[in-house]
């Protein structure tokens, strides 16, 4: 008995405990929880505040955006040469058109665009999930349909026509590979850009000039703010932004005689012509061919078959031959000249027996007609192009008195042209760079052996420049010995400045010679056929050159000139590639139709 009466009374004291302290343990659980409460809010609003803020202000205002015109390119006198044109489509806007008037709309604007049910429909909700407050029904629509949907407007609320722009080439292939093309940016592209201002339907330019000045072309888009509800209906306007136009841009090229270099191209399978002002470096004048037309990337439907036949062509038209590098020939022989004269082996009144060939290491390298010229100097060796004095030279003076003369003259490098991103740097042998592997070997597998020097002499095998590096080298020789800086715009820079243009390091009796020698070409020898039905024309210096192709293919030919010979404006590279026969065959005549409509407009 006792012991249960023990227990009873140990349970009843416990019972009584709890009792008395449970508004103690309420209390405490209410302060805990209030405590929380308060740490959350100043968590919410304090610590995360901006941050919620902002994820409203998202979820109840919408920005529908507008996009802005590209700015417009010129020649340098203001013909135009890319624009934005028009296009119209068809669009609604989803929040004044309910589900259940949708079929109604939909029959009304098939039956009058003639535009079927089935692809509204599949435009329609595919719209709905990717932009739920404006859908493109239909794109590129005639002018006969924009004018039957404004006659018809009031009895189609919802949908409206909207004008898009697309990059606009009026002159198709002309200059394309200058100019460029624009494209929509790529979703990883966007990752980036989309810091820098651009939608994901924005189009950025992608070669030429639209790339290179993208940021002067592009303008700022601008929008219409939208106040939304929770369910996404549109409750009122916030405001406009109109959006910012891009800039103009006036090119340095020549309209007219862009377009006689592309006309001098247009018999021949593949090559390129430069014209340039050498006393600034203003180009006048980029072709290459085979070209495209840039508007292909404006088109609105592209098949991937159409993608394949341009980029996967054999021809490879988007390829610019006028940065791309290839064996020169005879239009080095200037350079070794220079060699020769500034390392002091072979001075400027030098006189050097040619011969039918001369023997160099295992090959016995050949005079072009066979049987040499008998003794001449440097004049004469340019005026007939003879190899064997220029091997002569070459092999005597050395790879690196080589390799400094060319440097000199701003081969092996970039030229500073805007587009340089695309250009060939070329390539100038020496025994520094064989020993190096030639960029392809391993170091000391392979030396530079006597055949390098002699074909490095005549601008064959191990050297490679670009037409327009060609165009620069022998600007120096027309301005009185300056390097200049190619360039595509002028954008109110001092292109004459010492930072763009710089002396040469080069005699004048240097200079002068060589000066005499490429007026030779023209008048008595190699280039004679320049002047021919060109009445009137201004006296010429200029090179031939035929270069046998390093890769395997068929001989390149090439001409090089520079006018008026006193007072120079104009220097013309003419490439004609894979094409045997000579550059007073070929490329001098392409030359011919440049000169012809310089010296008209010159004239007048």
């Amino acid at each position: 008995m006792g012991k249960v009466t023990t227990n009873n009374l140990g349970a009843s004291n416990s019972r009584k405990l709890v009792l008395v302290n449970q508004p103690s343990i309420l209390f405490g659980l209410g302060i805990t929880v209030f405590l929380a409460m308060i740490l959350r809010l100043f968590w919410l609003q304090v610590l995360q505040g901006n941050l919620y803020r902002k994820l409203s202000d998202e979820n109840r205002i919408r920005l529908v955006s507008s996009a802005p015109i590209r700015g417009r390119l010129f020649d340098y006198k203001g013909k135009l040469l890319a624009d934005s044109r028009p296009t119209y489509k068809l669009s609604i806007q989803p929040r004044l058109v309910s589900k259940e008037r949708w079929p109604v709309l939909r029959d009304r604007l098939s039956t009058l665009l003639d535009i079927s049910r089935k692809k509204l429909d599949l435009n329609f909700i595919r719209g709905v999930q990717q932009d739920p407050f404006r859908i493109t029904l239909a794109r590129d629509l005639s002018a006969e349909q924009v004018l039957r949907f404004k006659e018809q407007d009031r009895n189609l609320k919802g949908a409206q026509v909207d004008v898009e722009l697309l990059r606009y080439y009026p002159y198709g292939s002309l200059a394309a590979h200058v100019i460029g093309y624009t494209q929509p940016i790529t979703p990883k592209e966007y990752t980036i850009l989309a810091k820098k201002g651009y939608e994901i339907s924005d189009r950025i330019g992608r070669t030429g000039v639209e790339a290179a000045y993208e940021s002067h072309l592009r303008g700022k888009w601008g929008g219409e703010m939208l106040e939304v509800d929770a369910s996404g209906r549109v409750q009122r306007s916030l405001g406009i932004k109109a959006p910012v136009a891009g800039q103009d841009l006036y090119l340095t090229l020549d309209f007219d005689l862009q377009k006689a270099a592309e006309n001098a191209l247009s018999d021949k399978e593949a090559g390129a012509i430069v014209v340039l002002d050498p006393r600034t470096g203003a180009v006048r004048a980029m072709a290459s061919r085979p070209t495209f037309d840039p508007n292909f990337f404006s088109k609105l439907v592209t098949t991937q078959k159409e993608y394949d036949k341009l980029f996967l062509s054999s021809r490879m038209p988007l390829f610019s031959r006028a940065i791309n590098a290839y064996d020169p020939g005879s239009t080095w022989k200037p350079v070794t000249a220079i060699a020769g004269m500034e390392s002091g082996k072979f001075p400027a009144d030098i006189v050097l027996s040619t011969a039918p060939c001369i023997k160099y290491g295992s090959h016995c390298f050949r005079e072009h007609n066979g049987k040499g010229f008998g003794d001449i100097g440097y004049e004469d060796a340019l005026r007939y192009s003879s190899n064997t004095f220029f091997y002569q030279v070459g092999v005597g003076s050395g790879s690196r008195a080589l390799y400094d003369a060319a440097t000199k003259l701003g081969f092996d490098a970039l030229t500073g042209i805007e587009i340089g991103y695309e250009e060939s740097q070329g390539l100038v042998g020496h025994e520094d760079w064989a020993a190096k592997g030639r960029g392809w070997a391993e170091p000391g597998t392979t030396p530079w052996i006597p055949e390098d020097i002699a074909s490095a002499s005549i601008g064959q095998a191990v050297v490679q420049i670009t037409p327009l590096q060609l165009a620069r080298a022998y600007a120096v020789f027309a301005n009185g010995g300056f390097l200049i800086t190619p360039h595509l715009v002028d954008a109110d820079r001092n292109w004459t400045g010492s930072n763009l243009r710089r002396k040469v390091d080069i005699q004048s009796s240097t200079l002068n010679i060589l000066r005499r020698g490429l007026r030779k070409v023209v008048t008595s020898g190699t280039g004679a056929m320049i002047t021919l039905n060109l009445p009137g024309l201004p006296p010429v210096a200029g090179k031939t050159g035929t270069a046998e192709d390093s890769t395997g293919g068929l001989d390149h030919s090439w001409f090089v000139c520079f006018a008026p010979y006193e007072a120079s404006e104009i220097v013309v590279v003419a490439f004609a590639q894979n094409t045997p026969g000579g550059g007073s065959v070929h490329a001098l005549p392409m030359a011919r139709k440049i000169l012809e409509v310089w010296n008209r407009k010159r004239n007048i």
